[in-house]
């Protein structure tokens, strides 16, 4: 399972007190909880065949119902906020949910219609830092919504897809517009695949000063501030590139490519900067990045009831960051409906070159930060998925058909040590 970390971008003194972040975060739960009750009740309409007619029917139907809640917690001691020292404790509640609609047409070619509504509620104890003077500023906790929706046509004879998505991200500081295109073709014999797809990102966010570095002028960014607050864009485009190969019955091998591009606003305003000479400043970084990550992906059905899944991925970017992914998945069925699945990851990167820990910048450096998200590490990922199938033969709700359960825990060289614990639920 793939490490998730939460990076904290938002959290500012938006909120006139915490009586706001409750109360989005019970209307967000609520409006979750409602929509998965309607689909889990919402039974799939069963393909009618007949002598006179084999095509399979052509109207938008309900197919999959994908529900996912998760809880993640930090800790660790190389807070950005306060310049590369101090609390990262930081929670996490993020609930999403997927609906997936299809339809055939007479020539047994299908349209795919996704639709997906995430809500993320958190707190952090370093962002609460960016205005010290408070006991438990507004700035502690925050959320964020983001829904998305993709179409895609899926041609079986020439065994091709093709697709569009768009996506929206929204919380106090921060707003994101997406949009992607992707194709994908098998060859004759469908042992291979080829798969392209173009992403953009246009966002938007507000730049908050920490308190005591703000200049004459400038709103804190609360709610209620008639001061201004500047907002700056932050743009990135990226092409990724696969291709898939069957190499026999048991195993099958993968090529991935990536190429990224990144341009604005790409340094935190409110993360602190400590120089040798004990002044501070903020962070300031380039305003462009390049990315290019390459990996490859080998899984092997080593029995009936063993698969193994490994990936590796290479990665570098002109902030001369480098890093190498390893990860390994060993999937045990253990009934024919029950699979455990232990999983570890290693990672390790350089660090960029404008990073230097607390009070070793000096102030004739054009670029800094003290974020140890860019600094040298090394990291350790280990967890254990649970998944239960085909439970709608085993319970009275008809579509009812896997539960899931993972747990992570994730170790880094410097400290930072978090936990993450998911449920999902699919519906067919």
């Amino acid at each position: 399972m793939a490490a998730k970390r939460v990076v904290v971008a938002g959290a500012i003194n938006h909120m006139s007190n915490n009586t706001y972040f409750q109360y989005m975060k019970n209307k967000c739960l609520t409006l979750a909880t409602a929509l998965m009750i309607a689909c889990c009740h919402f039974t799939v309409a069963q393909q009618t065949t007949t002598a006179a007619s084999t095509y399979k029917p052509r109207k938008l139907t309900l197919e999959e119902v994908d529900f996912a809640s998760s809880y993640y917690q930090q800790e660790g001691s190389n807070s950005a906020v306060t310049g590369g020292i101090g609390d990262e404790h930081l929670t996490d509640m993020a609930t999403t949910l997927d609906v997936h609609f299809g339809a055939w047409t007479r020539n047994q070619n299908k349209h795919h219609l996704d639709a997906q509504l995430g809500v993320d509620m958190y707190t952090s104890a370093s962002s609460d830092k960016i205005n010290p003077n408070t006991i438990s500023s507004a700035s502690k906790s925050d959320v964020r919504v983001y829904p998305s929706a993709t179409y895609s046509y899926e041609n079986t004879a020439h065994a091709y897809r093709l697709g569009a998505g768009l996506s929206y991200s929204k919380e106090y500081d921060y707003t994101s517009y997406g949009a992607n295109a992707f194709f994908s073709a098998k060859s004759k014999d469908r042992n291979a695949e080829f798969g392209a797809k173009g992403s953009v990102f246009l966002d938007t966010w507000k730049v908050i000063y920490p308190f005591e570095l703000r200049p004459a002028g400038y709103g804190s960014g609360g709610e209620h501030d008639k001061l201004p607050v500047d907002s700056k864009p932050r743009n990135s485009y990226g092409l990724s590139l696969s291709f898939t190969q069957i190499l026999s019955k048991t195993t099958q091998f993968a090529l991935l490519a990536d190429v990224s591009y990144q341009e604005g606003l790409l340094g935190t305003k409110f993360h602190r900067i400590y120089f040798d000479n004990g002044q501070a400043g903020v962070e300031n970084l380039p305003g462009t990045r390049f990315k290019i990550p390459i990996g490859t992906r080998f899984n092997w059905f080593a029995a009936d009831h063993l698969v193994l899944r490994s990936y590796y991925r290479y990665y570098w970017d002109n902030w001369e960051v480098q890093s190498h992914t390893a990860s390994l998945e060993m999937a045990i069925k253990w009934t024919p409906f029950i699979s455990i699945t232990p999983t570890y990851r290693y990672y390790t990167q350089t660090a960029a070159r404008y990073f230097a820990p607390y009070q070793q910048h000096q102030q004739t450096e054009a670029y800094y930060t003290s974020d140890y998200d860019l600094s040298k590490f090394q990291s350790n990922m280990y967890g254990l998925n649970l998944r239960w199938s085909n439970l709608h033969a085993r319970t009275k709700l008809t579509s009812f058909d896997v539960i899931e359960f993972r747990y992570g825990f994730y170790d880094r060289s410097n400290g930072l040590k978090s936990h993450i614990v998911t449920m999902v639920l699919t519906f067919k």
